[in-house]
């Protein structure tokens, strides 16, 4: 959201009024729509915390990595930055594998961490975080420790525009203890539009070898999906007859996948995507780097006689794109750039994908079945939130997402993600169903938010996936050398219980290991308006 312009009576900016800064904190916070904080806070962080206001409500997490988990998909699901507390830098040092996740989701994030006194910083006190503005660079879009204390609402200020301008992120204020009761004065908040229209000579070069191509195909990416422009791409696709393909690693849905121009997703492999795009002499990107990478690769980037054009709302993506031409801004707006074109080329549709073959049940129980049964119960405008990195590529078979904003997941790679950021997604949209589909070895990385999910009361599900080991990094073993029946160490995970961790910390839970009863076990978990967990048993 953009934030409005408050007048004289509404802005106590106006009056000069000295007040501290907590109190100018929260202010600027009530009139920036940020009324929830996340955080496990310490010592550092209490005065902060002090005659907190009733309008106001903290979300803890029992781990930090967990607390900007549930920041992340809150920002998400609301499009508004969120606000964190951490804990001076051992804190900050728990929470970086998901502030690195967040800074490759592009979500707007102010992360405040604790500081020691000012006037002991120079003897290297105890909790106290040497040179803290550096600790969480280079993921964080900006980051400061102010001057002086009445600076900090200001950088606070300053930061929400930062985290909220395109390309989205998290940024970082390290805060004194001291600082919260210090004498300031209120903070303006200032109208900022942070969407900027791409360059319309660049567009028009876009659109006028759009008109001239044969055979286009559009690679579409998770900026799609958080800048609302779903509807704009399904419709300049269905004007020009373009194969759509997702992009590598996508985080978010961003075309309907029952669709019949949809045609599959692009594995992170440069020969594998020439294949892929083999026969289309145009090809246009669309929200997302060209192209993310998982292992090394030789050749060209795409098809010969193929040309490539980029609309991306990061520059650095730009910057990066080994070939074509690119054009940065707001996707939404340069799509519908693009559809203000009179030209309305006649072209053949492609042929429709092939559907996945029907998977059938086994006294083992397939993923295959399991996501096909998960499928078939859901309803489409359920939220599903994944971190089960192994069956991602059956998920893309067998779990089809075909409305926007349905589908969550992590741009990094990192794993501790998945489940804190479906109950921030929950916790952001009441009257939605929530779904954590997420590995067994993935969950034990931030289990902690069943707790959070259950003190919440969330109606929402987590659906473990339970092979017994880290299947993904076994199946990568493969392109290193090793033989599919090799010992890959450190991937074997017996004797978890996900039923008792999940009861332990106030979760209904059922396990499953028949694929006769999953459908039923899965329908009753879902019209539970309470959190809970399914375990499956799969092959």
């Amino acid at each position: 959201m953009n934030t409005q312009t408050s007048t004289a009576n509404e802005n106590p900016a106006a009056s000069n009024e000295v007040v501290t800064v907590r109190e100018a904190t929260i202010d600027l916070m009530r009139r920036l729509g940020i009324t929830k904080i996340f955080g496990n806070p310490g010592s550092t962080e209490l005065p902060m915390l002090r005659d907190y206001p009733s309008d106001f409500s903290y979300v803890l997490g029992l781990h930090e990595a967990v607390v900007v988990g549930m920041a992340d998909g809150y920002a998400q699901a609301t499009g508004n930055a969120t606000l964190v507390n951490l804990h001076s830098a051992a804190g900050v040092g728990n929470a970086m594998g998901n502030i690195f996740t967040s800074w490759k989701n592009h979500t707007p994030i102010i992360i405040t961490a604790g500081q020691q006194a000012r006037s002991i910083l120079p003897f290297d006190p105890y909790l106290g975080s040497m040179q803290a503005a550096e600790l969480p660079k280079p993921y964080v879009k900006w980051s400061i420790e102010p001057a002086r204390a009445e600076d900090v609402p200001l950088a606070l200020a300053r930061a929400y525009h930062v985290a909220m301008q395109e390309p989205r992120g998290p940024v970082f204020v390290s805060i004194p203890v001291d600082d919260w009761d210090r004498p300031c004065e209120h903070v303006a908040v200032t109208e900022v539009s942070h969407r900027v229209r791409p360059d319309p000579v660049g567009i028009d070069r876009i659109g006028d070898a759009l008109d001239q191509c044969g055979k286009p195909a559009f690679v579409v990416g998770a900026a799609i999906d958080q800048a609302g422009a779903w509807d704009e791409i399904v419709q300049l696709a269905e004007r020009h007859n373009a194969r759509v393909y997702v992009a590598p690693m996508s985080a978010r849905c961003s075309f309907p996948e029952d669709h019949h121009l949809f045609g599959g997703f692009l594995p992170p492999m440069r020969e594998r995507i020439v294949q892929a795009l083999s026969g289309h002499d145009f090809i246009f990107v669309v929200g997302a780097p060209v192209f993310t990478y998982h292992v090394e690769g030789a050749g060209p980037h795409i098809p010969a006689g193929a040309a490539l054009y980029q609309l991306v709302d990061d520059p650095s993506s730009a910057a990066l794109s080994p070939t074509g031409f690119s054009v940065v801004g707001n996707i939404a707006l340069g799509l519908a750039d693009l559809l203000a074109r009179s030209q309305r080329p006649q072209r053949p549709a492609p042929e429709p994908r092939p559907a996945a073959p029907r998977a059938e049940p086994e006294p083992l129980m397939p993923v295959a079945f399991a996501l096909q049964t998960l499928a078939e119960v859901r309803d489409p405008s359920h939220i599903v939130v994944e971190e089960a990195p192994s069956s991602r590529r059956t998920m893309q078979s067998y779990l089809p997402f075909t409305r926007k904003n349905t589908f969550i997941t992590m741009a990094s790679g990192g794993l501790g993600y998945g489940m804190p950021a479906a109950v921030g997604v929950a916790l952001a949209s009441p009257g939605k169903k929530v779904i954590g589909l997420i590995g067994d070895g993935s969950s034990m990385y931030s289990i902690q938010a069943l707790w959070s999910a259950a003190q919440l009361g969330l109606p929402m599900t987590f659906v473990i996936l339970n092979n017994g080991r880290y299947e993904a990094l076994r199946d990568f073993a493969l392109h290193f050398g090793f033989g599919k029946e090799d010992v890959v160490q450190g991937t074997a995970l017996p004797d978890l219980d996900f039923v008792g961790l999940a009861r332990a910390m106030g979760c209904g839970s059922v396990r499953v290991d028949r694929a006769e009863h999953l459908a039923d076990a899965l329908k009753e978990a879902l019209s539970d308006d309470k959190p809970n967990l399914v375990e499956i048993i799969v092959a």
